[in-house]
């Protein structure tokens, strides 16, 4: 069986069309984007012939199985259901909207249209939570303890569309390593404010914060993942990922982007000393391009971590083997809902905001 994809939105999509190019499932791909030049750029550059300036007139074509939405933030949740209403499979960029009411009506519109639908989680198919796993499945951290993440990106500059957006709407990339390495959901999350916005950073979503600081609540165990986002007002260079503990070793993600992670190991309780001595070592991990076809193992030293492929050959599976894809609509709630009861806190104080229970097994 071979799909026939439509990458939309090649600011970030022109990463994606040549790797689904190159997918052995994948047979035709076409490109929209709102911009002519870019367009005919991207596709003159990789050989594209099928090209459209809108989902509109792409989905009122025939043909064409599939739909990877890389568009802005506040396109998602309509474009989504516009693609499944089409009959079509849909990949989308995170997150995978900003209401719980978009939640909601994603999750019934997968479940009408019986097509597969998959948030494209970059964090959960880097090199570094591959390592994560690794680590967690050898018994080397032993049973987990703590979470921490962080996102930290100045945004000044960005389109306008970005101004005042609450960061913890944007939190899946810094959480979800979290909630998918304890294999869990968030049941409760209370979060604080810092820095209110000034009013050249206010935007669309009405006043709030520069960043935002949530300690979130594991269900099924006593466990917690802290994490910390900002997008504006804060003079840190960027700063993207996870660390994990456990109460016999940890990963930590580097202070600066580009340096190696530390890996720590808990080790023995020497006679007559106070406290175990902890050995640490630098780690860059490789990857893990064995998972991937042979044709994309060359797209595997990519950004995010080198997630891209992982990505892509995710979806593009579930949709050959008839199967959900790994991170589905409701899998897709439960990592995106916790973003959004967090900024309500920080809007209330901190209250303990409770987590919708998406289902997601």
């Amino acid at each position: 069986m071979s799909i026939d994809v439509i990458v939309v939105g090649l600011g970030f999509g022109a990463d994606f069309a040549p790797i689904y190019q190159a997918h052995p499932d994948v047979g035709r791909v076409a490109v929209v984007d709102a911009d002519p030049v870019r367009t005919t750029a991207v596709a003159d550059r990789l050989g594209i012939t099928d090209r459209f300036p809108s989902l509109d007139e792409a989905l009122a074509a025939p043909g064409w199985d599939a739909v990877h939405l890389l568009t802005p933030v506040r396109f998602h949740a309509e474009q989504v259901q516009q693609v499944l209403k089409s009959g079509r499979h849909c990949a989308s960029a995170v997150p995978m909207a900003t209401t719980l009411e978009d939640l909601d009506a994603l999750i019934a519109a997968q479940d009408d249209a019986q097509r597969n639908y998959m948030m494209m989680e970059t964090a959960v198919y880097s090199r570094e939570f591959f390592h994560a796993r690794s680590l967690l499945d050898s018994g080397k951290l032993g049973r987990l303890a703590y979470f921490k993440g962080d996102h930290l990106q100045n945004l000044d500059g960005f389109p306008d569309y970005w101004l005042g957006y609450p960061p913890m709407h944007y939190v899946t990339h810094a959480l979800s390593p979290a909630l998918a390495l304890a294999n869990t959901r968030v049941e409760s999350v209370r979060c604080l404010g810092s820095s209110k916005l000034t009013p050249d950073h206010i935007g669309v979503a009405g006043a709030g914060f520069g960043t935002e600081a949530a300690l979130f609540k594991l269900a099924g165990d006593d466990l917690v993942a802290n994490v910390t986002m900002s997008f504006f007002q804060l003079g840190r260079s960027y700063l993207e990922g996870f660390s994990v503990y456990g109460d016999e070793g940890a990963l930590e993600w580097p202070q600066l982007e580009g340096g190696p992670m530390k890996e720590f190991k808990l080790e023995q309780l020497p006679d007559g000393r106070r406290g175990r001595p902890v050995t640490e070592a630098d780690v860059r991990p490789p990857g893990a391009p064995e998972l991937l076809p042979e044709a994309l193992k060359r797209f595997a030293d990519g950004g995010h971590g080198g997630s891209h492929p992982h990505l892509v050959h995710e979806f593009v599976s579930s949709i050959v083997e008839n199967r959900k894809p790994r991170v589905d609509a409701r899998t897709a709630a439960t990592w995106t809902a916790p973003g959004i009861c967090a900024h309500q806190s920080a809007l209330q104080g901190g209250a303990e905001i409770q987590v919708p229970d998406y289902g997601a097994r």
